[in-house]
This record gives structure tokens, sequence and C-alpha cells, in this order.
């Protein structure tokens, strides 16, 4: 019923676009000549044809209303473009004004993203107030279960209720009719059910149009068993896999030559959204290196005179996706020789940190040669610190989710830093919560929480006690 109101709807809004063009071209208000009546015709049939193709007539609850107003604004053009192609075809494209056009593609564009966007918003709320749900039926585990009923719950207005849970760890196949009371708990206030006929019998007799098997892929058996049992009756069935025990996030389905795909293992900030942040760290770091240019000349001298030695101290870490380059710091220890393979943390009071050395790594001075790192791509303003190599060998198979930390660039500042993880983790409790941090960092990541960060790090995290 909604898909067809919407059709109604749209061409509805081609056809008075069409009339606001007309109007627009000459100046007052005017019916359509032959043509672009012909024309109007013409595309209202496209309409038909090409926007159910595009998926602009598909279900959009719980989906974001900005995808819905780029395709239906896609296909608008497609549409337009199709018709004066066939109109050049037939040799009629001189008896349509182009002008005319242009006011069309604009004055459709306009009317069908507010007719969406009001439409939209009506069922928002209808859902919100309780109207318009689809039931659900879920089939997991109790704490899947639990976390998409929590996630329906959450957002109402994308017209999910949860009616039954049906786990099959312990079950019995033994029939039990579906009136009859289940010894399960309940979960989240939403009942257990634990035999399969029972199930299906709850899921026929309710009219229940959504199932979700929220199953390990390994679940492959209980998947077949349920999309064949109710291979003739009219529900949705939709499989959201649970991943859990696979991956460190969880990630979102991603589109990988046409074909769904789950990251299990992958960047979770995708190329075109850290395009800002890639803008942002080149211009950022060329202003502090022009800007900080007499402090770090200052700086650089007294490094020198401190103690015999190089301005710059270089050492190899890792970036993103685990290749290496050479970090850049100023010189705070008077030179010595390490052990093969063994890099000794600075500690406090350690004596190898000359007097100037203490006063840039308490001030986190000692980082401004990092910009030259951003500037060359190596590292970004804000992300995870990159540790030495010795210490990734070390922590790598000690702290859960530690090399994930390298699907991102790493950062002269980070999450974790303005939250008081600087300076030495002698203990593996520091370095825990350290990457924890960071990972909810790469998960939440947005161009705003970067900006958020410099401004918090200018204003408190310049100086910290953990820093020596």
């Amino acid at each position: 019923m909604l898909s067809v109101l919407s059709r109604i709807i749209d061409i509805a809004m081609v056809a008075l676009g069409a009339l606001v063009a007309a109007a627009v071209h000459d100046g007052r208000w005017v019916w359509l000549d032959d043509m672009q009546s012909m024309s109007l015709a013409f595309d209202c049939l496209l309409v038909v044809v090409f926007f159910p193709a595009l998926g602009v007539y598909l279900s959009w609850r719980g989906k974001p209303l900005v995808d819905l107003l780029f395709r239906v604004s896609c296909g608008w053009l497609v549409v337009e473009t199709t018709g004066v192609l066939i109109s050049f075809s037939l040799h009629r494209s001189e008896l349509l004004s182009r002008l005319w056009l242009g006011y069309w593609a604009l004055a459709v564009i306009a009317l069908l993203m507010v007719s969406k966007t009001l439409v939209y918003t009506i069922l928002k709320r209808l859902r919100r107030e309780g109207f318009n749900h689809k039931g659900v039926a879920i089939v997991g585990s109790a704490p899947y279960g639990k976390f998409l009923i929590e996630q329906m719950r959450s957002r109402p207005e994308a017209g999910f209720s949860p009616l039954v849970v049906y786990e099959e760890d312990g079950a019995a196949d033994t029939p039990r009719a579906a009136s009859e009371p289940s010894d399960a708990p309940a979960i989240g206030g939403v009942p257990v059910e634990r035999d399969f006929a029972a199930m299906i019998q709850l899921v026929r007799q309710r009219a229940i149009r959504e199932l979700w098997l929220a199953l390990p892929i390994s679940k492959e058996k209980t998947i077949h068993r349920f999309v064949m049992e109710l291979r003739n009756d009219f529900v949705n069935i939709r499989f959201i896999p649970d991943v859990r025990s696979l991956t460190l996030f969880s990630q979102p389905m991603v589109d990988l030559l046409g074909v769904p795909a789950i990251n299990l293992a992958a960047s979770p900030i995708t190329d075109l959204r850290v395009l800002p942040k890639r803008i942002f760290d080149r211009l950022f770091a060329l202003a502090a290196l022009t800007a900080l240019a007499p402090l770090l000349l200052v700086i650089a001298v007294l490094v020198k005179l401190s103690s015999p030695g190089p301005v710059f101290f270089r050492q190899k870490r890792k970036g993103i996706d685990g290749n290496q380059f050479e970090i850049y710091k100023f010189r705070s220890m008077r030179v010595h020789k390490e052990e093969s393979g063994k890099i000794t943390q600075a500690t406090r009071r350690d004596p190898r940190i000359t007097a100037v050395g203490a006063f840039l790594r308490r001030t986190s001075l000692d980082e401004l040669p990092q910009f030259i790192n951003v500037l060359r791509g190596e590292m970004s303003v804000v992300g995870p610190r990159p540790h030495a190599l010795e210490h990734d060998d070390i922590y790598k198979d000690l702290v859960k989710g530690y090399m994930h930390r390298y699907r991102i660039k790493p950062g002269i500042t980070g999450w974790a830093q303005i939250n008081g993880y600087r300076g030495e983790t002698d203990r593996i409790e520091k370095m825990m919560g350290r990457v924890k941090l960071d990972l909810y960092y790469m998960q939440n990541w947005t161009f705003g929480l970067d900006l958020k960060i410099v401004m918090l790090t200018l204003w408190k995290g310049f100086v910290g006690s953990n820093a020596y």
C-alpha cells in the first residue's frame, strides 16, 4: 500500500515540477505545450520503470534518510537524461527548451526531496507512537538477542517490535504446544522459546513477518532448517550473523565487487570518510611547522648544547597497516647504546635524561618534530600513539586488539593521551587501558572527534604527571 502511494506521490511531484518549471521559464503560470506534455508523460513512465530498479520503493524503516534522498535524486537525473536522449534520437530535441529542462530537473529534485522527507518524518513519528510496527522473532543466543532487542527499543522510529526469542542451546525437539508456558526466562521482557515446532507454530499463529537469524556462521544447519520450514510462508527471513567471536568490533556490512562482506579485520575508517582528516593533517602540520619555526630552532640549539649528539632522535615505528617509518623527536637523553632487541623505557629520575630533555618530555615539546612525519603522510595529528617495535613484539600477544591499532595512521596525540595515558607503561594494565581507549577512538571516529581531541590537547594535554 505504501509503495503504491509512494509511486503516486512521485508522479505527482514530477508533474508539479514540470508546471513550476514552465511558470519560471515564462514568468507566469502557463500550461505545458504539446512537446512538454509528451516529455512529462514519457518521463512519468520512466519513473515507474527506473525508480523501483534503483530501490526507491524498498522499505526504508531503520535506514538513513540521506541515502533515500541521494537515490531518488540520482534516479530522477537518470530518468530525465534518458528522456532527453530519446528525444534526440527522434529528432524532437529542438522543440524542447533546454532552460525549461534545467528548471524541471531542479524543481523535481527539490519536490521529491521535500515529499520524501515529509513522508519519512510522518512515518517515523507514527512508529514512535507505536503505529506501523512489524513484529520480529529472533533466533540466536541470549546475549546477542538482548543486544538486538535493545537496538529495536532504542530506535522505535524504525518500527520493529521484538515478540519472541528462539534460543537453540539446550533446546529439546520434543513437540510442545505454543500456548504452553516455557520454563526459560525472558530476555529483556521478551519470552524465550526453545522448542522448534512451537516456535514455527508461534510465527504462523501470530502472523510474524520478520524472522531474524542472529546466529554464528557455523550454525548452517539451523539457518537451513528455518529457511526450509518457512519457505512457503510470507516471512522476511534476514540473516544477521553473530561474528563477535571472530572480530574485535561489530563491523558493518560492506560492498565488495557487488558482494556483501563483513570486515573481520580491516580499517574501520573508509578512504572517503577519512578525506577531511587527510586534508586537515597536511594543512595543520604545515601551519604548525611554520608558526613554531622560531621555537623549534631554539629547542634545537638547547638540545645541541645539553649533551653531545644529534638534535633529533629517530626510531623505527609501525605505521598504517604495519608499514614501518622513522619517527622524529627532539633528543631528550644522552647518547647511549641499548642491547640488541631491547628498548628500556624512560622512568622517573632516569639518569639518561638531560635537564633540557626532562622539560621537553614533561611538556611534550619533544614530540613537535613529528609534524614532519604528518607532512610526509606517515602519521596523523590524531590517532593511536605508535610504540617501539620491540614493545609491539611484547604486547601483541598479551593485549587483545593491540595490533589492530595499526589499521589507521598513528598520531601525535590521541584519545588515550587526553585521558591520562601518557608516558611509561610499566604495567600491562596501563597498556590495556591505553589500547582500550585507542580502539574506542577507532570505533567511534568522526572528524569532529579529531577536532575535539586537538582542542583538549591544546587545553590540557601538553603537561602530564605520567610524562618523564
